[in-house]
């Protein structure tokens, strides 16, 4: 049986596919997106979180981990959140000694019969609302076999499997997942692989030609773009990304305004966030930037 890192399980989410769904997420993330609101996702491991303002600094933590390394906020001396793995028996140890749940451990190996009973349980509701379960991260593709172990378990129960990924995987483990799920969610971040690789830590050339070949396949992909300041939020940018989709023969698109909603947990795992005052947009702030597409006759939407 396999299991992989999971690090959040979301009931009743409408966002992420069709109809009422169960999202799991999983850790792991090849990419280092600036705006990332996840940032918790992109170490496959389990790993520490330390909440400031619930520290008392009474030193527990320290105590009960002495191998570990340790840092100071504000004076407050903590285990080293950064240099702690989140499964290790030092990790654990300081996490239960902490009297004032300010260090806490986030993700946990989790196997295929877990996370499906979990899923099992809302099965009414993903039937009378044409919902399911959406696998996301993180890039959950990076535990191809878990993925395809829970997408096989899922359907033998008659529900409904979806696929959010950015596609930065290897083809061949692409085209042995993406066919067995009924929905994908792909994400179309930008064309030039210079911009992406400033702003993401990979060229794109992946994810662009694993998401031309989900469309060229008939598979219901949607693509998604999550408009970025100073990023790709220009028209130009806009006109590129719609040609591109066109040529690949997609007929639509989801614009995803940027949010700055993930930013306090950055620090919580003591990690620097490059958008600190970033003004978050609204599809009202997007109306030019979306009738690009149109133009190029693409359906965009929010």
């Amino acid at each position: 049986m396999e299991s992989a890192t999971v690090f959040n399980i979301q009931k009743f989410s409408l966002d992420d596919g069709p109809g009422i769904r169960t999202v799991v997420f999983l850790k792991g993330c090849p990419l280092r997106c600036a705006w990332c609101a996840n940032p918790e996702s992109q170490r496959r491991a389990p790993q520490l979180e330390w909440k400031e303002s619930a520290c008392v600094g009474c030193g527990a933590c320290c105590a009960a981990a002495p191998d570990a390394p340790v840092v100071e906020h504000g004076g407050r001396r903590h285990v080293d959140v950064r240099g702690l793995r989140g499964d290790t028996d030092q990790a654990q140890a300081a996490v239960r000694a902490c009297p004032t749940h300010a260090l806490t451990c986030i993700g946990e190996t989790r196997t295929t019969d877990e996370v499906l009973r979990v899923c099992l349980q809302d099965k009414p509701f993903y039937d009378d609302s044409g919902g399911g379960v959406t696998l996301s991260g993180g890039e959950a593709l990076t535990w191809p076999d878990f993925c395809l172990e829970l997408i096989g378990r899922l359907r033998e129960e008659g529900i409904d499997t979806c696929l959010e990924t950015e596609g930065h995987v290897a083809p061949e483990v692409f085209r042995r997942i993406a066919p067995q799920l009924d929905h994908l969610l792909m994400d179309l971040k930008h064309v030039d692989p210079a911009r992406l690789e400033a702003h993401v830590g990979a060229d794109g050339q992946l994810m662009l030609a694993n998401l031309r070949w989900a469309i060229a396949q008939g598979l219901d992909v949607l693509p998604r773009t999550p408009v970025v300041p100073g990023f790709n939020d220009d028209e130009r940018d806009a006109r590129a990304m719609a040609r591109w989709l066109r040529d690949a023969g997609a007929a639509r698109v989801q614009l995803l305004p940027f949010h700055n909603f993930g930013e306090s947990k950055y620090a919580l795992l003591d990690m620097p966030y490059t958008l600190r005052g970033a003004t978050g947009l609204h599809p009202e702030d997007l109306e030019g930037f979306r009738q690009v597409y149109l133009s190029e006759g693409i359906e965009a939407f929010f």
